[in-house]
């Protein structure tokens, strides 16, 4: 029984085959959406798709200059075009069986590369000025489950290396192509599964598959009063499927759990036959749990095609707050209060002074004489009044949902905790701006990139005994290594608290500096990558949070999970 389901199935609206059509091939996002400097040498946000769009930075340009060291009068710019790649491995055996089992197959070399990379920085330095290594030889775009039972069956015959894409959005290298590969690659794009095939209102759960972009999603569950609450920052375009193949986290999860909350079952389509339990119940004791197993999978056992999750009636409310706190120890203590008194907000995130001077930077001019003025006096409370110090204060976040008395009181024991902690209510205005620069953050590192500026972000999990001193090591860290290679300018190193459990909490770091001297700049962007993470270990934290290993943080894998531990997941896949 699925209860009240609607019958219809319900299709998305999904990218088109040819992904470059729309969105950067060589970095992040649209391509009518990114920072560059206008006539009168101001930063704007030029395309029409976020609050941010055709709007004047006027501090950002200032900012850059003076804390990154960049010279905005000098471009680097990307390459205009990719250089030409080799022709593609064909198993000409495998072509001839999924035959009737797909929607289209595309040998096309820039489809082939769209679909060879993810988003680290060394990947998009790449495509701007280098040459793609190794890519898929032949990109797939199956239509449902039984299209990928065909694929997944066909590639094991013929000894063929199938690599699943969602979104394209993993910032760990795992879609990256093995360069000494010599059988035929194929991409497996689940974009054209973008359908949900029912919804239960009685029991609150969807059936998805696995191709559905996160924002679309929500869009259609909207159409029929419900929501999933998963919010991450990629939440434009990332996928069902991505989701739980990295166990991701979003921003709500306070509220509406992380995906290992969220689902209920997940069917997967293995060399060895398909799995999935056989009842979506809420909880079941039969063993070793199989949703484990595929959670946070990466795509090493199979192609997840669809999956059911919960979903919740649309909040009644919405609100957004921000909170001043004097030194970011302060925050920090107030967070960890709240998330005891289990009373967090969806979302309650805390940026360090480093970030809370790049989020000033951002702000964008005032609207009228009047607005400016009263900027200056909330300015002049804070610091003057208050005494708050601008090189030391700290700011937090908060979207609160649900309805409206809840809310109400949710609002009344957060704040009262943080003035506790000496916070100072910073407006609604500043947390929504604060809660909507999230998407467009990574089109920044972009901008950095015109001018000869690598930049990266990385997360962990840390106890809260240890956040402060991990924070602290890991910022210092990056600083003393970028000074030991030779970079000539202070490098950025900020954090935020952006998820909290009983427990401890999230970290995100951002990362960055001017390579212009550097004979590798990659390799020095390597060392500095890999010592951060030596020290988040090192400190208590753990690999990830929830980006996942891919790649670029297998070598810790190990030490992380013991050698039987490794041998287990070898033996699940074997």
């Amino acid at each position: 029984g699925k209860g009240d389901q609607q019958k219809e199935e319900i299709r998305s609206v999904s990218f088109p085959t040819q992904r470059q059509e729309i969105l950067r091939w060589n970095g992040w996002g649209y391509k009518d959406s990114r920072f560059e400097l206008n006539k009168d040498g101001k930063v704007v946000f030029l395309g029409d798709r976020y609050a941010i769009s055709n709007v004047v930075l006027p501090h950002m340009r200032e900012w850059m200059e003076a804390e990154l060291g960049v010279d905005m009068t000098k471009l680097s710019p990307s390459q205009p075009a990719l250089p030409a790649i080799p022709p593609p491995i064909t198993n000409e055996a495998f072509v001839k069986d999924i035959v009737g089992h797909h929607g289209g197959i595309s040998i096309d070399a820039e489809d082939r590369v769209f679909r060879s990379h993810g988003h680290t920085c060394q990947e998009i330095f790449t495509l701007r000025h280098g040459k793609p290594g190794r890519v898929p030889d032949l990109v797939v775009f199956p239509l449902c489950h039984d299209h990928v039972e065909a694929i997944v069956k066909a590639a094991a015959k013929h000894n063929v290396v199938l690599i699943p894409f969602g979104g394209g959005t993993t910032v760990t290298g795992a879609v990256l192509c093995p360069e000494t590969e010599t059988r035929m690659i194929v991409s497996l794009d689940t974009s054209k599964m973008n359908r949900i095939l029912w919804i239960d209102h009685v029991n609150m759960m969807a059936r998805l598959e696995a191709g559905i972009v996160g924002i679309r999603l929500e869009e259609k569950l909207a159409e029929y009063g419900v929501c999933t609450g998963h919010e991450p920052d990629s939440q434009e375009f990332s996928t069902v499927g991505g989701w739980v193949a990295t166990r991701a986290s979003g921003m709500k999860k306070n509220i509406y759990g992380n995906m290992e909350d969220l689902l209920i079952s997940v069917r997967i389509v293995t060399p060895s036959g398909t799995v999935e339990k056989s009842c979506q119940v809420p909880r079941i004791s039969s063993g070793p749990d199989i949703n484990e197993f595929i959670l946070g999978s990466e795509g090493t056992l199979g192609v997840i095609t669809e999956v059911t999750m919960k979903v919740r009636k649309i909040p009644e409310v919405t609100a957004y707050g921000s909170v001043v706190f004097p030194i970011f120890s302060d925050g920090v203590a107030a967070m960890r209060e709240i998330a005891e008194a289990r009373c967090a907000p969806a979302s309650i995130r805390l940026m360090d002074n480093e970030q809370f001077q790049f989020a000033h930077a951002l702000k964008p001019a005032a609207t009228s004489a009047i607005a400016g003025v009263i900027d200056k006096l909330k300015t002049f409370y804070v610091t003057k009044i208050k005494g708050f110090d601008p090189e030391r204060l700290a700011v937090a976040t908060l979207l609160f949902e649900g309805r409206a008395e809840d809310v109400e009181a949710q609002q009344e024991r957060v704040y009262a905790i943080a003035k506790k902690h000496g916070g100072l209510l910073g407006g609604e205005d500043n947390g929504k701006r604060g809660y909507m620069l999230t998407f467009v953050i990574a089109y920044i590192r972009d901008l950095g990139f015109e001018y000869k500026y690598l930049g990266e972000s990385f997360e962990t999990s840390v106890p809260w005994s240890l956040l402060e001193n991990l924070c602290r090591n890991v910022k210092d860290r990056i600083r003393r290594e970028a000074k030991n290679l030779g970079i000539r300018h202070k490098p950025l190193a900020s954090c935020r608290v952006t998820q909290t459990y009983d427990t401890g909490a999230c970290v995100y770091f951002y990362f960055g500096f001017l390579y212009e001297g550097l004979a590798d700049p990659l390799g020095a962007f390597h060392h500095i990558e890999v010592t951060a993470r030596d020290e988040v270990i090192a400190n208590g934290g753990s690999v990830s949070h929830h980006h996942g290993v891919g790649k670029v943080r297998r070598r810790w894998v190990q030490e992380t999970l013991s050698a039987p531990g490794v041998e287990m997941l070898r033996a699940v896949k074997e």
